[in-house]
């Protein structure tokens, strides 16, 4: 029987995906992100294994909540690491008329990751830098690796939200905002990019962890400059 390795579950999410969603956020990440929140799903020990079953039971008690655009999400930690759990749990919840969204780094692609997209409504897909350099720096991984995944996102004609988080410091620069929209604008599958503003709310969690958190000190982005940002990727918008 296939299960899977969850952190913890959201039940009326309403930020990971078009209208309310049932999150599921899956333990074990293959990245080390600077910027990452959640320290704490990077290794699988010491937390709950669910069997798809199990997941769809729980969704279908919110059901009525999620209308015409809700569902499922299956973030992280790196949901493409669990690709034969999160497919079979997407399987089960389309049987059952619920949207199925995947919440992703896009960092991992081989045959079951191909085959979990074949049953993939929505795709969140964080395009974390525009920069090689900065994905190796502070991601540990290429950028090559996310635009494989974002071509395979292309010829499966899958919708795509490209997600960033802005970065006082890091990536908080016209250039990154102008070759993001560059690049966005080469795939008709994304419908939207959403910026969001980098937060250090997590710094408890590392300190509890005894983990340094790399971006500790950066600052926080005005509110304006999140307007401006947005502004030079909007025309992406609609298509």
């Amino acid at each position: 029987m296939i299960k899977g390795y969850v952190h913890s579950i959201q039940t009326l999410g309403t930020l990971d995906g078009p209208g309310v969603r049932f999150v599921v956020f899956t333990q074990g990440c293959n990245l080390r992100c600077s910027c990452c929140h959640n320290p704490d799903t990077w290794n699988y020990n010491d937390r709950t294994q669910f069997a798809p079953e199990e997941i769809v039971k729980r969704v279908k008690r919110y059901k009525e909540y999620f209308g015409d655009e809700g569902g499922i999400t299956f973030s992280g930690g790196e949901p493409l690491l669990q690709a034969d759990f999160v497919y079979e749990t997407f399987r089960l919840c389309h049987l059952e008329g619920i949207n199925t969204c995947l919440d992703t780094s896009g960092s991992v692609l081989n045959d079951s990751v191909v085959k979990l997209l074949g049953e993939t409504d929505v795709v969140l897909l964080d395009v974390k830098y525009t920069s090689d350099d900065l994905y190796k720096k502070h991601v540990g991984c290429d950028m090559d690796r996310v635009l494989r995944f974002l071509d395979v996102l292309q010829e499966r004609n899958i919708k795509t939200i490209i997600r960033q988080v802005v970065i006082p410091t890091v990536n908080d620069y016209e250039e990154n905002f102008l070759k993001l929209k560059e690049l966005v604008d080469r795939y008709t599958v994304v419908q939207k990019v959403e910026l969001l503003p980098f937060k250090n709310i997590c710094t408890t969690k590392y300190d509890m962890l005894n983990i340094d958190f790399p971006f500790r000190d950066i600052p926080l982005p005005k509110e304006s400059d999140m307007q401006k940002y947005q502004n030079m990727v909007k025309n992406t918008l609609p298509k």
